[in-house]
């Protein structure tokens, strides 16, 4: 955060429920302190300042708790979930019920999914800043006073967080209308990673590509006077290549190089990644 946003920051959102503000930089750290003893002298000391190594995301939780609101899939703790998406109209969010199962009776499991549900939505909308047309799919419920009764939950979990809409009652089809004016961008924050063994296309090279890329570098090593290899691989790669035991893969490699190969399985190892290390242990750069 800039020194220049600080004062409007704190100003917008210092109010008496703070007991607590955490600054990792020296200089906002001072500036805060200063402006919060000229405008609320007893709140001072609730300034401190942190410098324990680890980022201050991480130590708090924080980030753990960003990547869990503003997934895709947003847990409850009752077991049930939300399904947010955007579309380039609007907002879907989807009430699944899950694992959640509080009676035998449907209705009431229902009830009480989408009940929870509404306080989280709430939630969401203020943490994202969701705007624009919102389209809630509430779990079916036939009781008509069930329906208001979810209905007057969320209306009472919006009014805390002040989100000014305009809301129609869930639908027969158990669906919820919202509009919303947002004054801000939207928040969007992208909780996913590129995953390291498909470096995102969704694909990954076969197991049999994969026992010629290793023979191929193995083959190298050892006519550059390599010896005494050890080979480091994901435990289902591991599986592969040991599989059969006197037939397998690894065996038949020992048989035709006639040189002392070391096979080890690391659960630290993504699919298809695999190194090699000399007999000191040393990683072989290839």
């Amino acid at each position: 955060m800039s020194k220049q946003k600080l004062p409007a920051f704190l100003r917008d959102l210092l109010n008496e429920d703070f007991n607590k503000i955490v600054v990792n930089d020296r200089n906002i750290f001072q500036d805060a302190r200063t402006y919060i003893q000229r405008i609320a002298p007893e709140k001072a000391d609730i300034v401190s300042f942190y410098q324990n190594g680890s980022p201050i995301f991480d130590s708090f939780g924080i980030t753990k708790q960003v990547k869990a609101s503003f997934g895709k899939t947003v847990n409850l703790n009752s077991g049930a979930y939300l399904i947010i998406e955007h579309t380039e109209a609007l907002h879907v969010i989807d009430v699944n019920s899950g694992y959640k199962s509080v009676s035998n009776n449907q209705e009431q499991n229902a009830l009480e999914t989408n009940l929870e549900a509404a306080d989280e939505i709430a939630r969401q909308l203020r943490l994202r800043d969701i705007g624009g047309i919102i389209v809630v799919d509430f779990i079916d419920m036939k009781l008509p006073e069930n329906k208001r009764n979810s209905w007057r939950q969320w209306k009472n979990s919006c009014r805390p967080t002040g989100l000014n809409m305009l809301c129609l009652p869930i639908s027969k089809f158990g669906l919820m209308q919202i509009t919303r004016q947002r004054m801000k961008p939207e928040m969007n924050i992208n909780t996913q990673e590129v995953c390291p063994s498909c470096s995102g296309t969704g694909k990954i090279s076969s197991t049999i590509i994969l026992e010629d890329e290793i023979e191929k570098n193995l083959n190298y090593l050892f006519t550059h006077q390599h010896n005494n290899l050890t080979i480091v691989v994901n435990p289902i790669i591991y599986a592969y290549l040991t599989k059969g035991w006197l037939w397998s893969k690894f065996s038949k490699w020992k048989r035709k190089y006639r040189k002392r190969i070391t096979l080890r399985a690391d659960t630290n190892y993504h699919l298809i990644e695999f190194k090699f290390y000399d007999k000191n242990d040393d990683q072989i750069k290839l």
